[in-house]
Parts: structure tokens; sequence; C-alpha cells
């Protein structure tokens, strides 16, 4: 069950176009793989050296706080999502999708718990929480 895997998840649910990627750190093979499958991928992370990582990969990225973002990062995306986010920003990513109106998927660390309002799904053994679709 590779990560890619998770991608192809989300390119089942939502319509090809603006995607971004929240927190991406420096993993990059969800927004690769989303790039191959036609999205226009968008990451963002506060950490400037993941930003650049992200740049020099292919990838459009940005610096953005989660717990303060730039409105203006995410107009016509039509969905978010987050590979392994900690604990500590995914009531802000939540709360941002809420705010945006956009679906949000989160592929979680193992063990993690998801906030209420997120549904669990099962894809290729990848437990991936969804919202919004």
């Amino acid at each position: 069950m590779p990560v890619e895997d998770f991608a192809d998840f989300i390119s089942s649910k939502v319509p090809k176009g603006k995607i971004v990627e929240l927190g991406i750190g420096f993993q990059f093979k969800v927004a690769l793989r989303l790039k191959e499958l036609g999205f226009d991928v968008l990451a963002v992370d506060w950490n400037e050296e993941s930003v650049r990582a992200a740049i020099r990969a292919g990838i459009d990225a940005f610096q953005d706080d989660i717990f303060n973002p730039r409105r203006e990062l995410y107009r016509g995306a039509v969905a978010l999502y987050a590979v392994r986010p900690t604990p500590e920003i995914l009531v802000p990513i939540i709360s941002l999708s809420d705010r945006l109106k956009l679906p949000l998927f989160i592929l979680p660390l193992a063990g993690d718990t998801m906030p209420r309002g997120m549904k669990l799904v099962n894809y290729r053994g990848l437990p991936v929480y969804a919202k919004g679709i």
C-alpha cells in the first residue's frame, strides 16, 4: 500500500483542478502523483526549507501558517489534503476546510485520532479520513 495510493483516492473523489497540500514537509510522493494525474498542485508549509525543497522537486509551493492562513493562496482550489499531519495542526486544517467550504482528505500517522466530523475510509489498505465528499 504505497502512499501514492492516497493520491489515487483523492483523484477519484474530486474534479481535476487546483488542489492544496497542507504541511508538505519533505515528502513529495503524493503531490507528484497528483501532478501526474493532472492536478494543479500547490503545497504549503511553515518551514521555508521545506517550501524550497518542494519547489526544487517541481511542486508549486508557498510558505504559510496554517494557524493564520493567507486565504488568497487557496483561492480556486477544489480540495485540501494533508499527509501524516502532526496532531497540533489537525484542528486548524479542518477549520480551514470549513471556512473555505472545500473537501478535505487526511492520511494520518498510525495511531492518530481524528477530530469528529471526518469519515474513515479504507482505500487499498490505507486509512483515509475524508470530509465534504
